[in-house]
């Protein structure tokens, strides 16, 4: 896992090559027939990437994007009227029966469907329309990192290429030497903070959110910690409710215009005498989790994702947990 999460910014690198042409062509085309809706279809890291991209689309394409229930084609047999209408099935393997069922009826119903994936052979490319490739080559440790960051910087270059954003499309340049510093930065304290706890919350908003969702799943699969995920939003709606003294957050702070909110939570949390631990950039004062400074607002939270996993690694070891071998898992998971 340690030489996976650190082979990520090579990775998002070697995209910029080997995803321009493929991507050139899916924008034009969406540029040419724009869907009313796009839907997604994932499970596991794949959703909350997922999530990133349904931010990113509607952020800056302002095209609804909702996420689709895959067991209404594998198990019940629907097909969704999804004509006209873009469908992204995210999956690191491309193997999961349920995702490769979605897929064949949202294309026989006449929708665009690209198959996000690591595997361009796998089952899943060969049920839909295009393949983005991600790129990461094989991926050992059962714990998916660099798959997830390589999905989300696919996710934005996607978005970057549909929307013409030439501030996205910069951000992707720096951004591997970006994740590369964002690997290097100590994160120790939040492992003496969680060494011991029982479980936690991972919060986040706007184009954090699928960084706080993704992080309480790798806290429950390769720490054995549990943890649910909430929009700082969400969690005012009855979650805030698990706070007492000493109770731990884990909060991922963004860079844009939904920081506020966050921050309004944060002074409310304090008040309860929370444990906060905030990933932010800013000077060194305690529950502060260090962060690069704000480039753009989507690459940092792909930056918080990657300092959080070189973290994990030393939280498993505290815990006397083997990240490679977590329990219960497989590498690839088949759900029907």
């Amino acid at each position: 896992m340690v030489h996976e999460i650190a082979s990520g910014p090579e990775i998002v690198a070697r995209q910029e090559k080997a995803l321009a042409r493929p991507l050139r062509e899916l924008a034009a085309r969406l540029v040419r027939s724009p869907p009313q809706v796009v839907v997604t279809c994932a499970r596991g890291s794949s959703a909350h990437a997922a999530t990133f991209g349904k931010h990113l689309i509607e952020r800056y394409l302002g095209i609804p994007v909702c996420a689709a229930a895959p067991n209404v084609a594998s198990v019940y047999g629907q097909r969704l009227q999804l004509l006209g209408q873009l469908v992204l099935v995210i999956s690191q393997s491309g193997a999961s029966d349920d995702l490769i069922a979605f897929a064949n009826g949202a294309r026989a119903s006449g929708a665009t469907t690209v198959a996000i994936t690591n595997d361009e052979n796998a089952p899943l490319a060969a049920a839909c329309d295009t393949v983005v490739s991600i790129g990461a080559g094989p991926e050992l440790s059962v714990p998916a990192t660099k798959t997830f960051v390589a999905t989300l910087s696919a996710l934005m270059r996607l978005t970057a290429a549909w929307a013409r954003d030439a501030a996205l499309e910069d951000a992707l340049r720096r951004l591997p030497e970006r994740l590369a510093q964002a690997t290097a930065l100590d994160w120790n304290s939040a492992v003496d903070a969680l060494a011991a706890t029982a479980s936690l919350v991972a919060i986040g908003r706007g184009p954090t959110l699928a960084t706080a969702r993704e992080a309480a799943l790798k806290l429950k699969e390769t720490c054995n910690l549990h943890a649910e995920a909430f929009s700082s939003a969400e969690f005012l709606h009855g979650p805030v409710g698990l706070v007492s003294a000493g109770y731990p957050l884990l909060m991922f702070m963004p860079t844009d215009a939904a920081s506020t909110a966050m921050r309004e939570l944060v002074a409310r949390l304090k008040k309860e005498g929370a444990l906060l631990l905030i990933a932010e950039p800013g000077p060194r004062e305690p529950g502060r989790l260090p962060a690069l400074s704000p480039d753009q607002p989507e690459a940092d939270a792909v930056c918080l994702i990657q300092t959080f996993y070189s973290m994990l690694v030393g939280l498993c070891e505290r815990r006397g947990v083997d990240a490679d071998k977590p329990r219960n898992l497989d590498k690839i998971t088949r759900t029907t």
